[in-house]
C-alpha cells in the first residue's frame, strides 16, 4: 500500500495557557516552548504505519508550513514512515483551511500514486477539521471522518467511525481520505535506530511553482476578524445563617431566585 499522511507542526497545546499571547490577531509562540507535531496528525501516522505493518508498503508524510523544524517534522521518520514532504515557503504562510487543502492536494497529485490518504480528526491549534475533507473534494475522493479503526482488504477499507453513542462501521473504496481520531491507539514512540535513520534521512522541499500552485489561491481567503483571549471572571456569594438550616433556607431562596431551581 502508498499512504501518504498530512501533519502540521504547531504549537504545544500542551504548554501552559499563561504562555500564549495575541498580538495583531496573532498567537505567539511561547518562549522556550518547542514545537510539536498535531498529536491528532500523530494519531494519523500511527494508523498507517499500523497499516504498513499488515499490509507492507510505503508511507510518505505530507508537512506544509514555514520555519519547520527538522528536528520536529522528522519526528514522523523516527517513527517508522519512509519519506517526508516539505511544502515550505512564505507564500504558505497565514494560509486557511481552503488555501491549505489546495496546496496539499497539488502535492499529492505530484507524489503521484496513493491508495490511501490519512489526516488527523482536526489540527491541534485551530481545531477546525476542515483541511482533510477539504483535499477530498479537490481531488474528488470518497473520504471518512473520526476513524478509530481501519482494516484494508483488496481495494476497500472497513472503518469504525466513532459517533456519540459508539461507533459505526462504514466500507469505502479505495482510493481514499480517512480523517484519523485518537481513539485510534497510542502513537509508537520512535525507536533509536529509527531516530539515527531520520537524522540521516533529508526530507524532499517544494515551493509553490513545483507543485504549479496559483499564487492567488495561497494565503487567507477567509478574513479573521479578530482573535483574542477569553476573559474569565467569577463572583462569589456567601450565604450564611445562624443555623445550618438558615443558611440552607436562604441558599435555596437565592437559587430560585436565579433561577437555578
Amino acid at each position: 500500500m502508498n499512504i501518504i499522511v498530512c501533519a502540521k507542526q504547531v504549537i504545544d497545546p500542551e504548554a501552559p495557557p499563561a504562555s500564549f499571547k495575541v498580538e495583531a490577531n496573532k498567537v505567539m509562540p511561547p518562549a522556550g516552548v518547542p514545537p510539536v507535531i498535531s498529536p491528532f496528525d500523530e494519531s494519523a501516522v500511527e494508523a498507517a504505519l499500523k497499516l504498513k505493518d499488515a499490509k507492507g508498503g510505503k508511507v510518505t508524510v505530507l508537512s506544509l508550513g514555514t520555519n519547520l523544524l527538522r528536528d520536529v517534522v522528522k519526528k514522523p521518520l523516527s517513527m517508522g514512515a519512509d519519506e517526508l514532504v516539505l511544502l515550505e515557503d512564505p507564500a504558505f504562510a497565514e494560509g486557511d483551511s481552503y488555501s491549505i487543502a489546495y496546496a496539499l492536494s497539488l502535492a499529492i497529485k505530484k507524489i503521484g500514486a496513493f491508495d490511501l490518504i490519512l489526516c488527523g480528526r482536526q489540527a491541534a491549534d485551530w481545531d477546525s477539521g476542515q483541511v482533510g475533507l477539504g483535499v477530498a473534494e479537490i481531488l474528488g475522493l470518497p473520504s471518512i471522518t473520526l476513524a478509530r479503526k481501519i482494516e484494508v482488504t483488496d481495494s476497500k477499507a472497513k472503518v469504525e467511525r466513532i459517533n456519540p453513542d459508539g461507533y459505526d462501521v462504514i466500507e469505502i473504496s479505495l482510493p481514499a481520505l480517512i480523517t484519523v481520531s485518537n481513539e485510534i491507539g497510542a502513537p509508537r514512540y520512535p525507536t533509536m535506530k529509527g531516530i539515527m535513520a531520520a537524522k540521516r534521512k533529508e526530507p524532499v522541499v517544494w515551493k509553490p511553482a513545483d507543485i504549479g500552485a496559483d499564487p492567488a489561491r495561497l494565503g487567507r481567503r477567509a478574513k479573521l476578524v479578530k482573535l483574542f483571549q477569553p476573559v474569565r471572571e467569577g463572583k462569589v456569594e456567601i450565604i450564611t445563617g445562624e443555623t445550618p438550616e438558615e443558611a440552607g433556607a436562604k441558599l435555596a431562596l437565592k437559587l430560585r431566585e436565579i433561577k437555578v431551581l
